[in-house]
């Protein structure tokens, strides 16, 4: 997707528990078919882990003839997830790849040296109308890997591990969780993954990664005796064991990973280490030496700030 500064919002969470270091309430941008609830840049925390951009959109029904249209834009020094909860999304990029995303499934875009992709709904889901909802987050790469070619990883629902223990359900979408490894290939060390829980079921947050995040994307849970309702995003300090249960049936996003080396520069679809490096992609979208995507000829213009 594309991204636009705005504004954090005033909220008044307070701490749940010594572990608890940040309540992040998501600020809501309407993007014209549907809403997108964004909890990652923010004020007071740039990344969890190398997580560096959050973003919930849905749910929403689309009618008969609607649809997404997120146009062919850019990206350089990250990688994009995109992860679906219903309906499906048609994936295209400059490097040839055109690919159905669908609910469950694991897709990883490294942007790397840069790349560019449009995301559409697909036509036959267009006519009939659908539900659509998910999170789209950004991966900030390593300085090692920030210029590395591009690339595309798709990993179907069925063959990402799945965790079932009745009232506590978990997919392992990327990196380790819950004794269980994801088959996605990373460049650094970094966790997702998504959890359901009926109400009163719990499940843990190990203390095996440097930073960790909850993302509430659905329902209320209860962390020492503090509750929170979706959307919030719950940043933990490192070491401590975390245990969540769900007040009323959620669906969580557990997130994070090891510390990159140190912060990002952001502008538009950009991150990087360097200004220079995203001044150079500026001028690189601006004059179309950017790889073009096949089969679209629409494109979002540079943005004048």
């Amino acid at each position: 997707m594309s991204w636009l500064p705005s504004q954090d919002p005033v909220f008044g969470d307070k701490r749940s528990c010594d572990a608890l270091e940040l309540v992040i309430v998501p600020r809501a941008r309407d993007l014209g078919d549907f809403e997108v609830r964004r909890a990652l840049p923010h004020g007071k925390r740039q990344m969890v882990g190398p997580f560096i951009f959050f973003d919930q959109f849905g749910p929403v029904q689309f009618i008969a003839g609607h649809g997404m249209d997120v146009r062919p834009h850019p990206h350089i020094g990250l990688a994009t997830v995109t992860y679906l909860f219903d309906g499906r999304i048609m994936h295209r990029d400059s490097e040839g790849n055109a690919l159905e995303i669908t609910p469950g499934a694991m897709n990883l875009m490294t942007a790397g040296s840069g790349i560019a992709h449009s995301e559409r709904t697909p036509g036959d889901a267009r006519n009939g109308g659908m539900k659509m909802s998910g999170i789209q987050s950004w991966i900030a790469l390593p300085k090692s890997h920030e210029e590395i070619a591009p690339s595309f990883q798709n990993f179907t629902a069925d063959s990402l591990p799945v965790i079932n223990d009745g009232a506590f359900r978990a997919r392992v979408v990327a990196g380790k969780m819950f004794g269980k490894k994801s088959p996605v290939g990373m460049h650094s060390e970094w966790f997702y993954g998504e959890v359901v829980l009926d109400e009163g079921a719990s499940a843990p947050l190990d203390p095996d990664y440097e930073e960790r995040a909850i993302y509430v994307a659905e329902g209320e849970v209860e962390i020492s005796g503090d509750r929170f309702e979706a959307p919030r995003l719950l940043i933990f300090r490192p070491g401590d064991r975390i245990a969540v249960r769900a007040v009323r049936k959620s669906r969580l996003m557990f997130l994070g990973g090891a510390a990159l080396e140190g912060p990002r520069y952001i502008w538009w679809n950009f991150v990087h280490s360097s200004k220079e490096r995203i001044e150079q992609a500026k001028e690189e979208w601006k004059t179309g030496r950017f790889k073009q995507v096949p089969n679209e000829t629409e494109f979002i213009p540079l943005p004048n700030s």
